[in-house]
C-alpha cells in the first residue's frame, strides 16, 4: 500500500477536498493546525482518529501536489 493512498477524494465527503482516509478530516486542516503551532502529539490529542503516519503523508501529499518545474531563462546582457 503506498503511504499516499490514505489521502482521499471523494465528491460526497467535505465537497470532494482531499481528506485522510475517507474521513472528515481534510488534508487542510492537519495542514492548519501545523500553521498554528501545534505538535503533531498535539494534533493527535485534537484528533483522537488520526495516526501519526497520516500527518507525515499530509506533508508528502502537498509537497508532491505543490512540485512543479522551475523554469530559468538566462537573458544575454
Amino acid at each position: 500500500m503506498d503511504a499516499l493512498d490514505r489521502i482521499t477524494i471523494d465528491k460526497a465527503i467535505c465537497g470532494g477536498r482531499p481528506t485522510i482516509r475517507g474521513m472528515r478530516i481534510r488534508v487542510t486542516d492537519v495542514l492548519e493546525l501545523l500553521a498554528a503551532g501545534l505538535s503533531p502529539e498535539q494534533i493527535l490529542e485534537e484528533l483522537p482518529d488520526l495516526e501519526p503516519e497520516d500527518i507525515r503523508v499530509c506533508l508528502i501529499y502537498v509537497a508532491r501536489r505543490f512540485d512543479h518545474p522551475v523554469v530559468i531563462t538566462s537573458t544575454a546582457a
